[in-house]
């Protein structure tokens, strides 16, 4: 028998019991009860389900984790601490499945991870009852947009049906540009937030005309907990005294902002690429001045990505939009970003456009064609970089990151229109860690992820606007030149 108490961890876990929205997602602090309470509400939605003719109540929900070893390591634990494997019968692979059947129950489970393409596959085919998103930060929306249509389908409607379908979500506090901050805070600051926003009021409205929501029910809902450090911290009788002082000796302020005080914000793992980048320094909204020209950086690729940018008469360096895709073409990328550079730089001239040198190469369909002459036949007049060394790289935003020109940075990113950029310059384009016993060690070459590819194009924009020849000067003679102010 499970002895639960409703208010035990908090308010917000107790709303989250309470709600009847499809879509239910909470997050807040670690050790702050969500998990137990996304446990509990699977237990609720399964006891509310029709008893059928044989006595029991049936439900099928499936627990989703990002990753098999976290899956495991976490929220299968989590799960066992309530619902213990020695009840119903437990299977451990294949996907590791709990089915309990008692006297009142037939209630199947089944731990999914999402770095499995054969769990993934069969997840977006079956039919449940419920599903819980353990960790929702580190998972695609379009796992949650495929969710909607599996939930509530189990049991079949000539066996009683489902009559409370719910997808639950518990998480840790993403960054400002994730999908969960876009929907919860009604972020409408960018064209892509907004169409976001607007393809869910599209699902809800759709969805209530079929009945498939109840009258007043919502299709969404985001609840936040309190900060762990103030008089409202939930699950604190639940936990050591001296929990969250532990929890938080030695960590960073970036670190207790989002697991302390569950703030949304980002947490370096691993070496960052550019240690001098500041927020408050760099990150600043601005326009675009139409008496200049601008300048374009491109990363070639599976993903490509570019970068669009201005340098100001005094020679601050202003990124101002990013062109950010996945699995792309050359030739489809250089349609898009034509498309993208006729609807916003259309009355500016461009200076640049610098791609990877590694463009030069033949494609593997077509001998005949480079990155660069398929750009060229889109109608830009794109030049490799004059190096692809990743030291002169780097130190060529690393420079101008340094300098202090009237009082301002020598570079500056927009925040909405480079949100990819902005997250890889403040630490996601980094340098992994070397999973060795000692010392801390790091690979020699930038990781390879979802931000690596903007922060590249960026950098061969830089080399095409001259930045390139400012670090080789710098290093002649074996030292390198400093500048005459900088920022600390």
């Amino acid at each position: 028998m499970i002895n639960y108490e409703y208010g035990s961890p908090g308010v917000t876990v107790d709303q989250l019991l309470l709600s009847d929205s499809f879509v239910t997602g909470i997050r807040g602090p670690i050790g702050s009860g969500k998990s137990t309470g996304c446990v509990m509400k699977c237990l609720m939605i399964s006891d509310a389900q029709p008893v059928q003719k044989d006595g029991r109540r049936h439900s099928r929900g499936a627990i989703i984790r990002n990753t098999y070893p976290e899956l495991v390591t976490t929220t299968i634990k989590t799960w066992h601490q309530w619902v213990p494997q020695n009840i119903g019968k437990w299977k451990a692979s294949g996907p590791p499945t709990h089915h309990i059947i008692d006297n009142e129950r037939d209630m199947e489970v089944m731990f999914i991870a999402l770095d499995r393409p054969k769990d993934v596959r069969k997840l977006l085919s079956l039919e449940l009852t419920w599903a819980w998103i353990n960790e929702a930060r580190e998972i695609p929306k379009a796992i949650i947009d495929g969710l909607t249509g599996r939930v509530g389908r189990f049991p079949p409607k000539r066996d009683g049906g489902c009559i409370n379908p719910q997808i639950i979500m518990d998480t840790n506090p993403p960054e400002v540009d994730h999908w969960w901050y876009v929907l919860a805070e009604h972020d409408m600051t960018s064209q892509k937030n907004a169409e976001l926003n607007q393809s869910v009021t599209k699902a809800e409205e759709s969805m209530r005309e079929a009945g498939l929501l109840k009258k007043r029910q919502k299709l969404f809902m985001f609840l936040a907990q309190p900060d762990a450090n103030s008089p409202d911290a939930e699950n604190l009788a639940n936990l050591p005294s001296d929990y969250y002082a532990k929890a938080s000796a030695g960590k960073t302020e970036e670190w207790k902002k989002v697991y302390i005080r569950g703030e949304y914000g980002f947490v370096q793992d691993g070496r960052p690429v550019y240690p001098q980048f500041r927020e408050h320094l760099h990150v600043r909204e601005f326009e675009l001045n139409p008496r200049l020209p601008i300048s374009v950086g491109i990363d070639f690729g599976l993903t490509p990505a570019a970068s669009i940018g201005q340098r100001s008469f005094t020679g601050i360096h202003r990124v101002r939009w990013e062109v950010v895709t996945e699995h792309m073409g050359a030739k489809q990328f250089a349609d898009t970003l034509k498309g993208f550079l006729n609807q916003y730089c259309s009355n500016f001239e461009i200076e640049s456009i610098t791609g990877d040198p590694a463009g030069m190469a033949d494609s593997q369909t077509n001998s005949d064609e480079t990155c660069f002459k398929i750009l060229k036949a889109n109608g830009l007049d794109a030049k490799p970089a004059s190096t692809n060394d990743p030291v002169i790289r780097r130190e060529a935003h690393a420079q101008a990151m340094v300098r202090l020109i009237d009082g301002e940075a020598g570079f500056q990113v927009h925040p909405q229109g480079c949100p990819t950029l902005r997250r890889g310059m403040a630490g996601q384009y980094r340098y992994k860690r070397v999973q060795v016993v000692g010392d801390e060690r790091f690979h020699e070459k930038p990781e390879k992820n979802s931000v690596s590819h903007v922060c590249e194009a960026d950098q061969y924009r830089m080399l095409g606007l001259g930045e390139g020849r400012v670090v080789l000067r710098g290093t002649l003679g074996g030292k390198r030149s400093r500048p005459a102010y900088s920022l600390t």
